[in-house]
């Protein structure tokens, strides 16, 4: 059982299809593995119970502290940090990294999204958190390192891949799946058409993984 207080996210599709692609990756019993963006702390877990070593990352201390009962309670060991992204972690260097960052286009003109639409809204494209990330992860993967990372097909999974790409990773979409929209696109429906994310005829939102790996 995994709880999940208000104003944590809460596991989803999204969470789903990133932990199945964890399951696929080769991970070696010891290696390092640092989930950002954590939230419950689920992929954490899932990360932990392989037997490799785990730090979790969130910019919210609710989802910090919930991600460390979650662990306690699973009898797995997590080491959980606070902060902004990878500034927790700043000069080490990890194995795997896992993220299921904000990716959700908003109509919005405030920057930096507030209090639990923070886990989904990433700016008017959805790429607020996701060049981040794609600017600063590969520096923190060793030789032959892998980011797992899930997002929209509404947030430009090529762009994500010509910029894990242009840093010298392999990178690729290893999984898809197609969604019902949930509550916050429906309500952006009528937005998406006319800011040209969504044509008329779609009703379905595409959630991909993208995998990127150092070269040895």
């Amino acid at each position: 059982m995994t709880l999940v207080p208000p104003g944590v996210y809460t596991p989803q599709e999204d969470t789903a299809l990133l932990a199945g692609a964890l399951y696929d990756e080769p991970l070696p019993p010891g290696a390092e593995v640092l989930d950002v963006g954590t939230g419950s702390g689920v992929l954490a877990l899932a990360a932990a119970r392989r037997g490799t070593r785990v730090t979790a990352v969130d910019v919210s201390w609710r989802a910090v502290c919930t991600a460390q009962l979650n662990a306690r309670m699973a009898g797995v060991r997590v080491r959980t940090r606070r902060g902004n992204l990878f500034t927790p972690v700043r000069g080490r260097s990890f194995d795997l990294i896992l993220t299921n960052p904000p990716y959700v286009p908003a109509p919005t003109s405030r920057r930096v999204p507030r209090r639990a639409s923070r886990a989904w809204d990433a700016g008017r494209d959805g790429r607020l958190i996701l060049d981040r990330i794609c600017r600063e992860a590969p520096g923190l993967l060793r030789p032959g390192g892998v980011l797992l990372l899930v997002q929209s097909a509404f947030s430009g999974p090529e762009e994500t891949l010509g910029h894990l790409r242009s840093a010298g990773l392999k990178a690729s979409v290893t999984q898809r799946r197609r969604i019902a929209f949930g509550p916050v696109l429906r309500s952006r429906e009528d937005w998406l058409r006319e800011w040209g994310l969504l044509s008329a005829a779609e009703n379905s939102e595409e959630l991909v993984v993208v995998r990127a790996e150092v070269p040895r």
